[in-house]
């Protein structure tokens, strides 16, 4: 017979999602770092910082992955907040100045051929 779910086990999962620690970029590397240099076990990483080590493996190969690019000549980046907010303005004047001269070409159109 398969067991289910109990209540009290989907409040404790939901719990569980809640807390989750995130970790931002330079605690990932810190932490693949730290399994790098074989001082620990990989398991014995994880434990301390709460993740599985299958996420462990995950980030370890992004970041060999990311570090070869780089050393490939690989420069792309991504573009943060503030410069995608510029390239939008930018975006949305040329749009504009491009509407003017438009607009200001149909009426030399019009003033050439007479239809005013």
């Amino acid at each position: 017979m398969p067991i289910k779910k109990t209540k009290s086990g989907a409040v404790i999962q939901n719990i569980n999602r809640q807390t989750r620690k995130l970790f931002n970029a330079e605690e990932k590397i810190r932490i693949v770092i730290e399994g790098m240099r074989g001082e620990d076990t990989i398991a014995a990483i994880c434990r301390k910082y709460g993740i599985n080590d299958s996420l462990y493996y995950k980030w370890s190969k992004d970041f060999l992955e990311a570090g070869k690019k780089r050393l490939n000549g690989d420069t792309d980046r991504s573009a943060n907040n503030n410069e995608v907010e510029h390239l939008k303005r930018e975006n949305d004047n040329l749009k504009k100045a491009l509407a003017d001269l438009y607009l200001h070409n149909e009426l030399l159109k019009k003033s050439v051929t007479g239809l005013e």
